[in-house]
């Protein structure tokens, strides 16, 4: 699977595998991967044909299609909640984990760079604030496309609450670039997940019962996404 670069401006880049992506960021003094992708295990090589800055590692959460190329590094950022879906879950035993928290600030060189913690998508997820261009790196709980929301760790409950700190961090942000999905999106997508993750909740979405990687699950079409959860207990 080859990987398309895309660029959006002078100091970002879209690393796009086809159905999932990641980003290249640089400041004035140093680069920033925000996740590694997919099946790609060279995104370090790819990243120094196109900056020759020093280059960081920061995993928006654990799961397989965003670490794909972690090994390329002795360190990365991640939340500490996400340690058990990268040690135990998913077997890694690469790279040492630099922790970041909530309201943490990354600074690459004249490009801060704020944390916000998202959990409920995996519980150790995140976001990540680009200050300086007003826009936000989501991972996968803001997004257009299929939301996992089935499996070890997910939860609806805490996902709402995470859209409700993206809302209030809303004025800090014009654009939306998930990891899957249409990108950009917009910051009206925010609580229209909030709304359909509700309905979800409440039992009054309607779903159909399907299956995704050898999983039956429910697919809840809620018009601005796909929450995929688990089949209710009869």
């Amino acid at each position: 699977m080859g990987v398309e670069v895309k660029r959006i401006d002078a100091q970002t880049w879209i690393m796009d595998e086809g159905g999932v992506r990641f980003f290249l960021l640089t400041g004035s003094e140093k680069a920033l991967l925000i996740d590694s992708g997919m099946m790609t295990r060279n995104a370090k090589e790819l990243a120094a044909e196109l900056t020759d800055l020093p280059l960081e590692l920061i995993n928006t959460h654990a799961d397989p299609d965003h670490i794909g190329s972690n090994g390329e590094f002795d360190r990365f950022y991640m939340n500490p909640a996400e340690a058990a879906n990268y040690y135990k879950n998913f077997g890694k035993k690469e790279g040492n984990l630099e922790p970041v928290w909530d309201g943490d600030v990354l600074n690459l060189g004249d490009r801060p760079l704020r944390i916000l913690e998202t959990p409920g998508h995996t519980p150790g997820s995140i976001a990540i604030i680009d200050i300086k261009y007003r826009r936000v790196y989501s991972g996968d709980p803001v997004q257009d496309g299929h939301i996992f929301m089935f499996g070890p760790m997910r939860e609806m409950h805490a996902y709402r609450l995470s859209l409700k700190r993206l809302l209030a961090a809303s004025a800090d942000f014009d654009e939306i670039y998930p990891s899957h999905g249409t990108c950009p999106v917009f910051p009206d997508l925010i609580e229209k997940l909030y709304e359909g993750a509700g309905k979800v909740l409440a039992g009054t979405a309607e779903g159909t019962e399907t299956e995704v990687h050898g999983n039956r699950i429910m697919n809840y079409n809620v018009g601005c996404a796909s929450f995929l959860c688990e089949v209710p207990e009869k």
